[in-house]
């Protein structure tokens, strides 16, 4: 038996051997906390716990898988697959299949993924010959969606006087209706979404008290990883689940609290010692990822919040580099100094690419990195682009399995129907959903009953037929073939690589591919299943496989080689839970970061303060953060003010990177232009020591010298000389846009390439 003790420090020691009662661990950034919750469940089982007694919940299936796998490198490997652990989706959605008939579904029920449920809504409102500029199927199901997870049935809904008023304020006085036929549909299709699957569990428990009781007692021991990002929903199934024995321990860190968009509850993990007055408190603060100087930066910006669970996160590495701050002039010059930044890295300590991350607050920030990235030959990868699972061919195949499992799943009948193209015409198709509804039942159920329009002649009918006569193949072979087997029957009766083939573009050829790398990844999942009492790898079917894809999260569907080398750009929000050597956070702006539609509550302030916490704490070695004093935003040119943010890190925490001056597109890097102060900028004599404020009208800025006066930016043209207030003299590379909007790439002698919108930028022409 391994001592599990040994390998931990003396809090997560406490953590793991703390298994009876009410626990809660509030484990600051790189803390451990993956192996305290992995260390937890390997010591109860060590102790005699049953592991099928034991529930633990996370957010991600890859954060579940890995934290099984360093389980049963702990302990007795088929006790460790005992554990029920999982998302909070897929552990409810097994609960929900085993009692199904109690909510009023099958077994085999569809789990719609957004965009089905966007289809669903666009469908009705279609039927119901709604304007979708008035109710954007996105909007629609914004509102459905925040509904569910507030627990609200239709009926609560529209019987709900303040939302009734909201709706009709925002001109969507139909929005309880679209809830009532969207719930409706979803229902005759034996189908239902995310929110679903945890609105159904807590009606499933607080209508059945027998259920309640019997998974009370199933569950003796739960564990909830990242608390603070549960929504009211998960919030009440852990607490009724919990209700009969109090072993409750849930781990997160309130400073990471950032997903209130999403519905997260800061309060749950706040009000923990509310609902159990008697819990232990229990905090990990030793980081191991990051210097001090990092994580110094970081409890100095978290100080500022008001509502919190006080901690001093430490480190017992070394002090580190200072946090380095790039001052630039654009948010174009401010990609060029990050690019920059990196090549000189990467140049001086032998790095490769992977271990530099650029973290921003919106997607649109990435253009100008990109582009500066491009110029410098540096690859880089952008996280949050089109995922493999969302990708048409696959969508198309997974249709197909999912009519297979459940023929009534309305909306992957549509989409499969009539491809690869059978002769099934759209019209015929409209026609076909209107006899459906009127039935009040599914066009599946319509052509099983031999129920279609009266004036459909035998040849449409029997092309409808064939349709389900071919699904219906596809379905008796279910007993007969494992996952695998099926899959690539469907995929060659159907002929759908066949399809793809005649496009022999480099696209096409990629769709191909894409297609068998689906089968590849169900291959791969069914050699995964390891039967629990023989070891040997267990059979799987489409329907285990199709459970699996149907609820991975965002960041599980893309596929990462490790082998690649490149710079990783994304939104802070999709860095949450990575860590990289160098870290760069762009666009430390206000009105950006934080954003202009978080300044009007305290409480909206301090979630955009926690997003940054994040942000600084995904670095391990050096930290370095940029702003820009003008950014496009909108299409418009827009001045700027340094965030509040990096302000609130201690002044001797923070080094001057550089100045936003330099030549050409050479490297950054030797003596810091000027020094960081608690007063802001000390610069060189002879520089500049002065910026626009947001504030400041363009007319205020420095004029063009008295000899030369601006000309009409009408009259400018490529290849003119011209002079510029502050940037001196330069040459007109290219010019884009029109009226307001018409900008200039110029390359000035001794400041480098800028783009300067022709509006503000004055340049006066020179005669040479």
């Amino acid at each position: 038996m391994i001592d599990l003790l040994n390998d931990l420090n003396e809090p997560q020691r406490e953590a793991v051997t703390t298994i009876e009662g009410p626990v809660m661990v509030i484990a600051g950034a790189g803390s451990g906390k993956t192996r305290a919750l992995t260390y937890r469940v390997a010591y109860m089982i060590q102790e005699g716990v049953d592991p099928f007694s034991i529930m633990a919940l996370t957010f991600t299936n890859k954060a579940a898988r890995e934290m099984k796998e360093r389980i049963m490198q702990l302990v007795n490997a088929s006790d460790a697959r005992n554990v029920w652990m999982g998302t909070f989706h897929s552990i409810f959605a097994r609960i929900l299949r085993i009692e199904a008939e109690k909510i009023g579904f099958t077994s085999n029920f569809s789990i719609y993924d957004t965009d089905d449920s966007k289809a669903l809504i666009t469908q009705i409102l279609k039927d119901l010959s709604l304007d979708t500029k008035v109710y954007p199927a996105k909007q629609v199901l914004s509102r459905i969606s925040a509904a569910k997870s507030s627990l609200y049935s239709p009926e609560d809904y529209a019987n709900d006087p303040e939302i009734q008023e909201t709706d009709r304020k925002s001109n969507k006085p139909l929005i309880a209706q679209l809830f009532k036929l969207y719930n409706e549909r979803l229902h005759r299709a034996n189908a239902m979404d995310f929110d679903d699957i945890l609105y159904f569990t807590n009606i499933l428990l607080r209508d059945n008290p027998d259920v309640l009781y019997k998974y009370q007692n199933h569950f003796k021991f739960i564990l909830v990883d990242e608390y603070q990002d549960t929504n009211y929903a998960q919030y009440l199934i852990v607490k009724r689940i919990a209700a009969l024995f109090e072993n409750l321990c849930v781990v997160g860190d309130d400073a990471q609290s950032i997903y209130a968009f999403r519905g997260a509850n800061i309060q749950n993990i706040l009000n923990f010692k509310n609902d159990y007055p008697d819990y232990k408190l229990i905090r990990l603060e030793q980081n191991y990822r990051s210097t001090q100087n990092i994580v110094n930066a970081s409890n100095a910006v978290i100080a500022h919040n008001k509502d919190q669970i006080k901690k001093k996160v430490w480190s017992d590495k070394e002090k580190g580099e200072l946090i380095g701050l790039i001052h630039a002039n654009s948010d174009t010059e401010e990609g060029t100094m990050v690019a920059n930044s990196i090549f000189q890295y990467k140049m001086t300590r032998h790095l490769p690419n992977k271990s530099f991350a650029i973290l921003y607050r919106t997607n649109a920030q990435s253009r100008s990195m990109e582009e500066a990235l491009r110029k410098q030959n540096i690859p880089y990868k952008i996280y949050g682009g089109l995922s493999f699972y969302d990708r048409k061919e696959i969508k198309d195949l997974l249709a197909y399995f999912r009519v297979v499992i459940n023929p009534e799943d309305e909306q992957a009948l549509l989409r499969i129907i009539n491809y690869p193209a059978r002769g099934i015409g759209k019209t015929s198709i409209e026609r076909m959903m209107v006899t459906a509804n009127e039935q009040r039942t599914s066009i599946w159920k319509c052509m099983e009953n031999n129920v279609f329009p009266q004036d459909f002649n035998m040849g449409t009918v029997n092309k409808f037929r064939d349709f389900m006569v071919m699904i219906k193949s596809f379905q008796t072979l279910q007993a007969k073939m494992n996952a695998f087997e099926l899959a690539k029957h469907i995929t060659n009766t159907i002929g759908l690589i066949k399809v793809l083939k005649e496009d022999d573009s480099p696209e096409g050829v990629s769709r191909v591919e894409n297609v068998e790398e689906l089968l590849n990844a169900i291959m791969e999942f069914s050699d995964r299943q390891v039967d629990e009492t023989t070891g040997e790898t267990a059979r799987v079917d489409l329907v285990q496989f199709m459970e699996d894809v149907a609820l991975l999260t965002d960041s599980e569907m893309k596929k990462d080689d490790p082998d690649e080398d490149y710079v990783s750009l994304m939104t802070v929000h999709s860095a949450k839970g990575l860590e990289f050597p160098y870290v760069y956070v762009v666009g430390m702006e206000e009105n950006l970061f934080p954003g202009i539609l978080s300044l009007s509550t305290r409480e909206e302030l301090e979630e955009e303060r926690r997003l940054f916490y994040v942000a600084i704490t995904r670095a391990m070695t050096k930290l370095t953060l940029s702003y820009a004093e003008q950014r496009y935003r909108y299409g418009n040119l827009t001045l700027s003010e340094r965030s509040r943010f990096v302000d609130e890190i201690d002044a001797n925490l923070i080094e001057q990177t550089q100045k936003a001056s330099f030549r050409g597109t050479s490297p950054v890097g030797g003596k810091p232009f000027g020094r960081f102060s608690e007063h802001g900028f000390r610069n060189l004599p002879n520089t500049p020591t002065t910026r626009p404020s947001a504030s400041q009208p363009a007319s205020s800025q420095p004029a063009v010298p008295q000899h030369l006066e601006p000309s009409n930016p009408d009259l400018l043209q490529e290849g003119m000389r011209v002079m510029h207030a502050k940037f001196g003299a330069g040459t007109i590379l290219s010019i884009e846009g029109a009226g307001a909007n018409k900008k200039a790439s110029v390359r000035f002698d001794t400041s480098g390439i800028k783009m300067l919108m022709l509006k503000f930028a004055r340049l006066a022409i020179l005669k040479e």
